[in-house]
């Protein structure tokens, strides 16, 4: 069995997801995880996949591409490399750190700058930009993996000097908190 990774992207309309797992049902592929979400109009969807020996990457590849072509959809599958699954990073801790305050071009880039000189990994990121100043209209929110091993002070002392100067509100918390204080 191997793995593959599927992307999807193309306009949203219902019934995308079942379309492309009917595809892989019909090959005999079993999924193993999925993430999917609809930024603006556009659908995004990748699959990680195991995929039976007799079936080729390209054959799966032109049976999707057959399925979602006509709702205008784009379809990428390669290989799962399975020593990318095994990172190298150190032992990490769990933070979610939002930002609120006026858009402006670069905001995304400049603060997971600071991040990647930290070695912090980003695992999940929901950035709504509605443009203006008013601080509620446009909120970043980052799920991070924070090596143990940097200095966290230094990191935080960064990312609060970048945020005063792009004149954004940040909030840093580990994530057990952040569910715990946000929990329903």
């Amino acid at each position: 069995m191997n793995k593959v990774v599927i992307s999807v992207l193309g306009p949203d309309r219902p019934g995308i997801i079942a379309a492309v797992t009917r595809v892989l049902f019909e090959k005999d592929c079993n999924i193993e995880n999925v993430s999917q979400t609809i930024v603006q109009s556009e659908f995004s969807g990748i699959f990680i996949v195991v995929i039976p020996d007799a079936e080729t990457i390209e054959k799966l590849r032109q049976s999707l591409h057959e399925e979602l072509s006509p709702l205008s959809l784009h379809v990428f599958v390669k290989k799962l490399d399975p020593a990318g699954s095994t990172q190298s990073l150190s032992s990490c801790e769990q933070f979610i750190i939002t930002t609120r305050g006026p858009d402006a071009k670069g905001l995304v880039a400049r603060i997971t700058e600071i991040m990647a000189r930290y070695g912090v990994n980003v695992t999940n990121l929901q950035a709504i930009f509605k443009g203006g100043n008013d601080p509620d209209s446009n909120i970043m929110i980052y799920e991070v993996d924070i090596p143990c091993d940097i200095d966290q002070q230094a990191l935080y002392k960064d990312l609060r000097d970048k945020a005063e100067e792009l004149s954004l509100n940040i909030n840093i918390q580990h994530r057990n908190i952040f569910k715990a204080i946000n929990r329903i």
